[in-house]
C-alpha cells in the first residue's frame, strides 16, 4: 500500500531554486540519466546527485555491444558520457557528490549533500546496485581486460576460451551455463565442497560436458600482464597452491544494492533491494524507484534505462496530480 505523505504547512509549493526542483535524482547510471533526460524534456527542471564516482557499473566496463543504436560496439564509459551529455542538454543539474541523508517523512522531500540541504517535490531513487569483488590488486587491474562480473554483458568476447567462475549460488551457475554457449571450457571455483544454488541450476552444470568444478577452491592471484592468462589457486583446506590456465574470469559471488541510505525511510526485501509497486513506486507518493536498486533478475543498462523512463513519466504524472506542475509543461516523450 502506498503511503500518503502529508505536505508542509507552507500553502503555496516551494519555487524552483538552486536548493528546492520539482524532482531530484539520485543515482547517475543508465537509470538515473535516462529519468533526468526525460525530466528534463518534461520541464521538470531535474537536478541529479550523481555521487563522488558518477555514471554507474558501465564506467567499468570496456566494450559494450548490446546497448542499442551502437552495431560496432561503444566504451562503457564513452555511453554513460553520452547519457550524461544528453540530459544535460536538456537543462540537468548535475552534482557529482554523494547524498549522504534523505527524509521522506514529509513533502517537500530533504536531501543532505553533508550540511548542505536539498529539498524536492519528487524523487526517483536510482542508486543501483554494486557487483561484489575478490578484493586482489590483480583483479582491479585487469577488470575490463578478462575479469568480469557479468556473463550477459561480456561472455561474447570469449568465444572458444577457456574461463573460470568464482562462486557457489544461483548466479554463479546460472552465469557458468550462459557462458557454455561461447567458452570451449567452463571451470566453476567453488571456495566450499557444496554448492548454494537450487538443486536444479546444480543438476544442468554437473550434466553439461564443457563445465568442470573445482571445490574448495580460492583465487588468490589472476596472472596476466595485459590480459587474463592463469589463475592461482589456494586450496582452503590443504592450503595447497595451484595454477588454472585461463583467458577469463567472471566473479559471481553476488550483488550489494545501494541502499544503505534508505534504511528506515522505504522498504527493503530481504535481500537489501528496494519495494516496488505498480512498476516504480516506492510506498511513498511522490518517491520513485528504477534500476538496479530493486532489479536483480535483468541488471542491464537497456533495463535499467527503461525504468528510469517509466519513473520519470510516472513522477510527472504524479506532480500534474497533486498540482505541482501544469499538464501542459510536458513536452512529448
Amino acid at each position: 500500500m502506498t503511503a500518503t505523505i502529508p505536505p508542509t504547512e507552507s500553502s503555496a509549493a516551494p519555487q524552483t531554486t538552486e536548493r528546492h526542483r520539482k524532482l531530484a535524482i539520485i543515482g547517475s547510471g543508465p537509470a538515473g540519466l535516462t529519468a533526468a533526460l526525460y525530466a528534463a524534456r518534461a520541464n521538470l527542471e531535474p537536478i541529479v546527485f550523481a555521487g563522488n564516482v558518477p555514471l554507474g557499473q558501465l564506467m567499468i566496463t570496456s566494450d559494450v555491444e548490446n546497448y542499442p543504436g551502437f552495431p560496432q560496439g561503444i566504451q562503457g564509459p564513452e555511453l554513460m558520457q553520452l547519457f550524461r551529455d544528453q540530459a544535460a542538454r536538456f537543462g540537468t543539474t548535475i552534482i557529482d557528490r554523494d547524498v549522504t541523508r534523505v527524509d521522506f517523512g514529509q513533502r517537500p522531500f530533504r536531501l543532505w549533500v553533508g550540511d548542505e540541504e536539498h529539498s524536492a517535490d519528487a524523487v526517483i531513487v536510482a542508486t543501483g546496485a554494486s557487483a561484489l569483488w575478490l578484493g586482489l590488486e590483480s583483479e582491479e587491474r585487469l577488470r575490463g581486460r578478462g575479469v568480469s562480473a557479468c556473463a550477459t554483458c561480456d561472455g561474447f568476447f570469449f568465444r572458444d576460451r577457456e574461463i573460470a567462475v568464482v562462486g557457489g549460488g544461483d548466479t554463479a551457475l546460472e552465469e557458468a551455463l550462459f557462458l557454455t554457449r561461447f567458452a570451449s571450457k567452463v571451470t566453476i571455483l567453488v571456495r566450499r565442497d557444496q554448492f548454494r544454488g537450487s538443486k536444479i541450476m546444480q543438476e544442468r552444470a554437473f550434466a553439461h560436458p564443457k563445465i568442470e568444478v573445482q571445490w574448495n577452491k580460492s583465487v588468490t592471484e589472476i596472472q596476466g600482464e595485459q590480459t587474463v592468462e592463469a589463475l592461482r589457486l589456494t586450496d582452503t583446506e590443504s592450503g595447497e597452491v595451484t595454477t588454472l590456465p585461463a583467458q577469463g574470469l567472471f566473479v559471481a559471488i553476488g550483488y550489494k544494492p545501494n541502499t544503505d541510505l534508505f534504511v528506515g525511510q522505504l522498504e527493503l526485501d530481504d535481500r537489501g533491494y528496494l519495494r516496488v509497486v505498480d512498476e516504480t513506486g516506492s510506498g511513498i507518493d511522490g518517491v520513485f524507484v528504477a534500476g538496479d536498486v530493486h532489479d536483480h533478475r535483468y541488471r542491464q543498462a537497456v533495463t535499467a534505462a527503461g525504468d528510469g523512463c517509466k519513473a520519470a513519466i510516472d513522477a510527472e504524472r504524479w506532480l500534474e496530480s497533486v498540482g505541482e506542475v501544469e499538464l501542459a509543461t510536458a513536452t512529448n516523450w
